[in-house]
């Protein structure tokens, strides 16, 4: 018998500064057998950092939603979907193929890459040259340390606070909190 996703639900409070976008976010994340509560946080984290498109980019008609994730390759970790459907913004994080990154070009507006972990810069020296063509994609790093201290926030109920300001995001909760700088590759 296959394993069962585990569903975990955050309620996401996001102040973003830079944007002016302020809102809350009631979410359900499944998180795949094979995913680590750090990848699984960081999911959420990159959500809450372009959280700010459904205002900007579909003037508040869209749709800002996790993805099938490890589940299904060829979905999105996170994406925004306008009103006609059409892909706005569509979301990985880790050290995805070049391919599929490619292909997730063709099919959104935008795509926006989340590196993390200590395999990150050596995933990014071997793939930067295969993205350098593709004009619609952002990679972002986050720092190492970032991924385990934001594992330490995983509940199966969370209660989140995201403020981002000056380019920065810290997230929240009666647990602690987690300050991250994402770098910005390309």
């Amino acid at each position: 018998m296959a394993l069962k996703s585990t569903i975990f639900k955050a309620n996401l409070q996001i102040a973003d500064i830079d944007h002016g976008y302020y809102a809350d976010h009631a979410l359900t994340l499944a998180r795949h057998p094979s995913e680590t509560d750090e990848r699984m946080m960081v999911r959420l984290v990159a959500l809450a950092i372009q959280a700010h498109e459904l205002q900007d980019t579909c003037r508040g008609d869209g749709t800002l939603a996790f993805g099938a994730g490890l589940s299904d390759p060829d979905d999105p970790d996170a994406s925004l979907t306008d009103f006609t459907g059409r892909k706005r913004l569509w979301i990985e994080v880790g050290q995805p193929e070049d391919k599929p990154l490619a292909k997730a070009c063709s099919k959104a507006d935008a795509v926006v890459v989340y590196a993390f972990g200590s395999a990150a810069d050596v995933w990014w020296r071997g793939i930067e040259n295969k993205l350098t063509r593709l004009d619609r994609l952002q990679v972002w790093r986050l720092p190492t340390e970032v991924a385990p201290a934001l594992a330490e926030l995983a509940e199966r109920s969370m209660q989140l606070q995201a403020t981002v300001q000056e380019g920065a995001l810290t997230l929240s909760s009666e647990k602690g909190s987690v300050h991250i700088e994402p770098v910005r590759w390309k």
